[in-house]
């Protein structure tokens, strides 16, 4: 193995939110950070090396993107995704978040009816309301241990005029993986209707054997004329901190329009070193991936066996791709104030709950098992604990 990912990285006190903005954010400062979606891993030393190099030249002046930042992804997509990307597609843009955002604004006008599918990663939410377009929910519904999607109801809405989909693929926080077949059906139903899709596909390296991630403008030119994807290196390899992310949009016309509204909010110059350590990542970054992914399946087994013999009050729900853990408590029989209280001030163990994730979040927690395993057992043994008190 190449990389330690047993590796125990002291994080606090290196203004993170996720380990120093607990009391902010959680209300609990001293409990265990297992929340906020980035890993306790080290990035990889040659990105690291990188950015050291580029510090010590010292001058820090308007970055510009070189054609091998795009090449990087290019090759990437295609070498990873058997999806082919042409550098025309390509628009940066400084985050995920952000580029939903501006494809609501730039798509769509007041009043519009936006689908999301709770539950759903939140920021989805107010990418809607924030602009005061019309939220329709698509209630994802959870069938052998998985979430999956109501297609019936998916065609009711974009019947009823919805003029955009925002889509989580794979999905966060339930880990499903949508297959070919799924975002096919999901895609018909948008082009059926003319309704936009959004694909955030953040997670998509994050994908665990024998599952294989579908980018959905992969599917078909038809489909990729209608799909507005974003992608980042942020959650892979540990560089949110960057906010650095790349939109892929085939359709001319809405790449112009992308493009004119980051254009006109000042927002797309980037920053150096998010520039560098995405070119790094996507360039180098194979073997570190295949590692990462054996070691969070690892964890993830890891995580099914305590519960099973010790915790028969919560049930897994298997991901099939991310370093989040969807986790149905409903059998504690506890409402969703006091199901929160037990985790962070009992167990001491900092979680998202469940409900920050809209409708059908209830009696649910997401759990991120992105740590050495030594810290997912300790969270482990305090919820044990917490239990048995």
């Amino acid at each position: 193995m190449n990389f330690d990912f047993d590796q125990l990285i002291e994080r606090k006190g290196s203004s993170c939110i996720k380990w120093d903005g607990m009391q902010k954010f959680l209300g609990a400062g001293e409990a265990l950070p297992m929340w906020v979606a980035d890993m306790d891993f080290l990035t990889p030393g040659y990105i690291t090396d990188a950015i050291i190099k580029k510090a010590k030249h010292g001058i820090f002046g308007y970055p510009l993107r070189e054609e091998s930042y795009f090449t990087s992804l290019m090759d990437w997509l295609q070498r990873r995704h058997q999806w082919k990307v042409e550098r025309d597609w390509i628009s940066f843009c400084p985050g995920v978040v952000p580029a939903v955002n501006i494809a609501v604004l730039a798509y769509t006008e007041p009043g519009d009816k936006i689908i999301v599918q709770p539950p759903v990663y939140f920021p989805f939410f107010t990418a809607v309301t924030d602009h005061k377009r019309t939220l329709v929910y698509n209630h994802l519904v959870m069938q052998n241990g998985r979430l999956c999607m109501d297609f019936e109801n998916l065609e009711t809405l974009a019947k009823e005029g919805a003029r955009m989909l925002i889509l989580s693929n794979p999905h966060n926080p339930g880990g499903s993986v949508w297959t070919k077949d799924e975002l096919t059906q999901m895609a018909e139903i948008c082009l059926k209707y003319n309704v936009l899709i959004i694909s955030d596909e953040i997670h998509c390296d994050l994908i665990y054997k024998p599952f294989k991630h579908t980018p959905v403008a992969g599917i078909s030119k038809e489909i990729s004329l209608q799909t507005i994807t974003t992608v980042a290196p942020s959650k892979t390899f540990n560089l949110s901190g960057f906010s650095t992310a790349s939109v892929i949009i085939e359709n001319d016309s809405l790449r112009r329009k992308f493009i004119a509204t980051l254009d006109h909010l000042h927002i797309g110059g980037g920053n150096i070193f998010g520039n560098i350590a995405s070119e790094e990542a996507y360039t180098h970054g194979d073997i570190y991936v295949d590692e990462l992914m054996d070691y969070l399946a690892r964890n993830v087994e890891t995580l099914e066996k305590f519960v099973s013999e010790n915790l028969p009050q919560i049930k897994v729900i298997r991901p099939e791709s991310t370093f989040l853990v969807w986790l149905d408590c409903t059998e504690m029989g506890l409402n969703d104030k006091d199901l929160n209280e037990f985790f962070l001030h009992k167990a001491n163990v900092g979680f998202n709950p469940g409900i920050m994730f809209g409708p059908g979040g209830e009696g649910f927690m997401r759990m991120n098992i992105g740590c050495p395993v030594s810290t997912l057992i300790q969270g482990l043994m305090r919820i044990r604990e917490a239990f048995t008190n």
